[in-house]
């Protein structure tokens, strides 16, 4: 037993009699960084508390959905709330509508919105709906971009695929992976060649317009645009999943800030405030082919629950006030200046990308831009910066492929101790 963490360490391995691998999401293990994961029993603002008893200040924030910090008082009194009233029905609520409106009403190229329970539904499905409005048969995806375990998006993945060094996964069919076409991420002229060769058989190009799944990886200037203009000529469907960057880096997501408009935008994270909901949407024609107004089948018993949809509608209509994304920029600029100067100080190598409030530390001396590039971090480095992050009271995403995300909780205060023990941490790598 981890003397460490005793508690957690116990539950570990009770964990792996019963759950594959001890957990129910693999990047959750610690195999990127080593040792015993911890098993969390509160969270509150910016601070989760292990099994064992001790705070840490958390830059995890369930993968980037607590925005407004763990637990916070008005979301959870709105899900108390709903609670009284059930928590399922298996058939429309009003809800539903609301949240709808607050997508579309953000989301400018999103006209009419199906909601799933989780992004990997979301991107399942919009990919079955851009085939079923194209008739054509392939997708292009980027590598280390990460979707979801869909099937035909497990090709060159990052996020747990990458920490775990599975470029694919046993289980999916080679006549499904065939038609999933994958190109650098930043590279227009590499995606130029692909439609070149097969653009009549192109349905989609999905992307993460800011990718946050092999660490947080902005795209080049204009870079987005290209891709909107190649897709047009070829009458393929653009698919922006964002699933992580919708509501974060801005209200709009990733399309506002880079002023590029999708065909289709998957979502999930904020919109669920916490609680397991996702979403597909886009322009009226294309998502009139889904059922039961169009053929392309979709569906989900526990869609537009009104847990998740009460959580979501309350998150969202608090983020409507502009002042939070002031915050949330400079709260993030102050903690990635600090951190890299602390780094500078102990003179470890590491370049960090940030858009908004989500950012990634890679130990590496060159700019990351695409899969290449992060893959040369050194992992071993960022492991052991890790766990002296863990010891000094900071949780970061076990992995050097993930991103970090602020949120409203941490404060000025928060931030400072965070870089004090990023100092002393670097010290140790």
């Amino acid at each position: 037993m981890n003397n460490k963490y005793p508690a957690s360490s116990a539950l570990f391995e009770h964990a792996k009699e019963v759950i594959p691998g001890g957990v129910n999401s693999p990047v959750r293990a610690f195999r990127g960084v080593g040792g015993t994961p911890l098993f969390i029993k509160s969270a509150s603002g910016a601070t989760i508390t292990d099994a064992d008893g001790r705070d840490y200040i958390d830059y995890v924030g369930s993968w980037g959905p607590m925005i407004l910090g763990h637990a916070h008082p008005q979301v959870i009194a709105a899900i108390q709330q709903a609670a009284t009233r059930g928590t399922s029905y298996g058939a429309p609520t009003g809800l539903e509508i609301e949240l709808a409106q607050e997508v579309i009403d953000a989301f400018p190229s999103v006209e009419m919105l199906r909601l799933t329970s989780s992004g990997t539904e979301a991107t399942m499905s919009a990919l079955r709906v851009a085939r079923g409005f194209t008739g054509r048969p392939k997708i292009v995806k980027f590598e280390g971009c990460y979707h979801g375990h869909g099937d035909s998006l497990l090709v060159r993945a990052g996020s747990g695929v990458a920490t775990l060094g599975l470029p694919d996964s046993p289980g999916v069919l080679p006549e499904v992976a065939q038609n999933t076409i994958t190109v650098p991420f930043n590279n227009a002229e590499a995606l130029k060649h692909v439609f070149n060769e097969a653009g009549d058989q192109i349905a989609a190009v999905i992307i993460e317009p800011v990718v946050g799944n092999m660490g947080c990886v902005p795209p080049k200037e204009n870079y987005l645009q290209d891709i909107r203009r190649i897709t047009e000529r070829h009458g393929a469907v653009l698919i922006f999943d964002e699933v992580m960057t919708g509501f974060r880096v801005a209200r709009g997501g990733a399309q506002q800030l880079y002023g590029v408009k999708p065909d289709m935008t998957t979502f999930g994270k904020i919109i669920g405030g916490g609680l397991p909901v996702g979403a597909f949407g886009g322009r009226r024609e294309i998502m009139e082919v889904v059922a039961p107004v169009g053929p392309v089948y979709q569906a989900g018993t526990l869609s537009g629950n009104p847990l998740a949809v009460t959580a979501g509608l309350t998150t969202l209509r608090m983020l409507k006030d502009p002042s939070i994304y002031e915050q949330l920029e400079s709260a993030a600029a102050r903690l990635v200046a600090g951190m890299t100067e602390a780094a500078r100080e102990a003179g470890v190598a590491t370049v960090s990308n940030r858009v908004g409030s989500m950012f990634t530390t890679f130990f590496t001396s060159e700019p990351v831009s695409d899969w290449a590039t992060a893959s040369r971090s050194d992992r071993e480095a960022f492991a052991r910066f890790f766990h002296a992050m863990l010891d000094e009271g900071v949780y970061l995403a076990p992995s050097q492929f993930e991103a970090a995300f602020i949120s409203t909780t941490h404060s000025d205060e928060i931030i400072e101790r965070t870089i004090d023990a990023a100092r002393k941490a670097f010290a140790q790598v």
